[in-house]
């Protein structure tokens, strides 16, 4: 059986904590959670539990290794267009840092060019990068704004987010309808004609974000 996991040592001890579990394995980590859960990771319903839910978390964090960056770069277009794109709607699920449960919900993306544009598909993937990462929404919507902002020095960026969090629909508050808008300007778009803008063409999708 796997080291007992120290969940509950000071803060001040967390290195020595880590470096005492260096020797094993994520898999025999998840199996002592199991064990320590009261379960028998045994049983056939969690023998392979340990191996998929290290796949799992994989997937779910793969932003890490992902340069947002280098997606934007790869896809960037002189184009003589200085109106306002938008892509909105775009499905999001990401991990909350404080718990490690789920949040959920669309992004509403949008710039005014300044002689260059990113290619559409690119903005979803942006979105999935910082959202495959442990975090909380509102650095999620600054992120997304400031990637898009370093890559292209557009006019201005919009960026607004609607999630429902399920570490206070399952658990703590236990409020199942809550939702949690969050939004970053930045450039033109605090300025209340241009927010007042992108706002509208949000309503107008009928997703209730704003």
């Amino acid at each position: 059986m796997a080291q007992p996991i120290a969940v509950t040592k000071p803060v001040r001890r967390a290195a020595e904590s880590r470096e005492g579990l260096s020797g094993f394995s994520t898999q025999e980590m998840y199996r002592e959670i199991l064990f320590r859960l009261g379960e028998d990771p045994d049983r056939d319903g969690l023998a392979m539990t340990p191996e998929r839910v290290e796949k799992s978390m994989a997937f779910l964090t793969k932003g890490y290794e992902q340069d947002a960056g280098k997606i934007l770069r790869g896809a960037m277009f002189d184009v003589d267009y200085d109106e306002m794109v938008i892509v909105r709607d775009i499905e999001m699920f990401s991990l909350c840092e404080h718990h490690m449960l789920p949040f959920f919900g669309r992004v509403h993306v949008a710039y005014i060019p300044n002689g260059k544009v990113i290619g559409l598909s690119k903005i979803p993937r942006l979105v999935e990068v910082f959202a495959r990462r442990l975090q909380v929404q509102e650095r999620l919507t600054r992120e997304i704004a400031d990637a898009i902002q370093e890559a292209i020095s557009p006019q201005g960026v919009g960026v607004v987010i609607e999630a429902r969090h399920l570490c206070m629909m399952m658990r703590g508050i236990e409020k199942q309808n809550s939702s949690t808008v969050t939004s970053a300007m930045v450039g033109c778009f605090q300025h209340k004609e241009t927010r007042s803008e992108f706002l509208s063409l949000v309503r107008s999708s009928g997703s209730g974000a704003v």
